[in-house]
């Protein structure tokens, strides 16, 4: 039986190899989406179809990496394979956000017409409210994180309450250019915003590295990690704050995808088979870059943007979390 057992674990494939093959494929995705159809034999065009996509691709990159490492990590705070970071209400909240801009200054205000400002507004508003609630919901509660999950679900109606409310008594003209604002999208990503992007998430990472790398420990169990010398519940506080910083990021940036997370972070614990998060969380990133990448690359070349990708990810992620929960009724 040893020797069986052996030839196995032999015989299976490695998470590094995993990892590999995983980043060949989210290689060929960007290839394939950079130079599918492109006009080599015309320099013009060549430079101009760059010119169009490599804004994208990029926004693509930094919204995997966000919500692959944001999804990982909420994941092993709760102990639970088939939850999201969307359960703290943030998609709930943006689009709320977005609502109140529309309804009380206008379409044509400032806010809305530099993209700048207004992800500048997305970002401190909900930075700010997560730290605030979540922060002091930990102090109240003992740091549990049931509560919240509880309180994040209770925020996630309340904002949508009061969103709906705006957008029954909002003029006509500011509910059509809204409504572009709230689909998944990204069309006319502006490249200051990437940067500033990039620039938080390599903040985000430099300043959690202590508590990232304890994420290990911390996915043995609360008990477990105290024991083994690891303040926990300061751990997780940082931790949570990061991974809501972190969709703060992604969704003010290409709009409310609620299942991307859910999708990635499952894929990448079904397919590399580890404990070792530095792994799970690279490898989660580089699902993210196939799915949104190979997903708009359809929505170009196959329903030539008729479709929006928040529509075919919200619909494959909706299927894909009922297979979850049949396949996982333990959990």
């Amino acid at each position: 039986m040893k020797q069986q057992a052996l030839n196995r674990s032999v015989n299976r494939p490695s998470a590094d190899k995993k990892l590999l093959l995983i980043f060949f494929l989210a290689l060929s995705a960007l290839i394939l989406y950079m130079f599918v159809n492109v006009r080599f034999d015309n320099p013009k065009l060549f430079r101009y179809s760059m010119k169009i996509r490599s804004p994208k691709l990029a926004a693509m990159v930094v919204t995997a990496v966000a919500m692959g490492a944001a999804s990982i990590v909420f994941q092993s705070i709760i102990n639970n394979r088939i939850v999201t970071p969307c359960l703290l209400g943030m998609n709930s909240l943006y689009t709320l956000i977005h609502t109140a801009v529309y309804f009380f200054f206008g379409a044509g205000n400032i806010i809305v017409s530099n993209s700048n400002l207004f992800f500048a507004v997305d970002l401190v508003v909900m930075g700010i409210t997560a730290t605030f609630i979540y922060g002091y919901l930990f102090k109240k509660t003992k740091y549990n994180v049931l509560y919240v999950i509880l309180v994040g679900t209770v925020l996630t109606s309340f904002f949508s309450s009061i969103q709906n409310t705006l957008v029954r008594v909002m003029d006509p003209n500011s509910y059509d250019s809204l409504l572009n604002s709230l689909i998944a999208s990204f069309s006319n990503i502006n490249t200051e915003i990437i940067i500033f992007s990039v620039m938080v998430l390599t903040a985000l990472a430099f300043i959690l590295r202590k508590e990232l790398a304890l994420l290990d420990v911390i996915g043995l169990g609360k008990e477990q990690a105290i024991n083994l010398g690891i303040d926990y519940d300061r751990c997780i506080k940082r931790l949570l704050i990061g991974v809501t910083v972190c969709i703060a990021v992604a969704t003010a940036m290409v709009g409310p995808i609620s299942f991307i997370g859910l999708i990635i972070a499952n894929l990448t614990r079904q397919l590399l088979k580890t404990y070792r998060h530095r792994q799970l969380i690279l490898g989660s990133a580089m699902f993210g870059i196939i799915v949104l990448v190979g997903g708009q690359l359809i929505v170009e070349q196959v329903f030539t943007y008729s479709v929006p990708i928040g529509v075919i990810i919200s619909t494959a992620g909706g299927v894909y979390f009922l297979y979850l929960l049949l396949a996982n009724r333990r959990v």
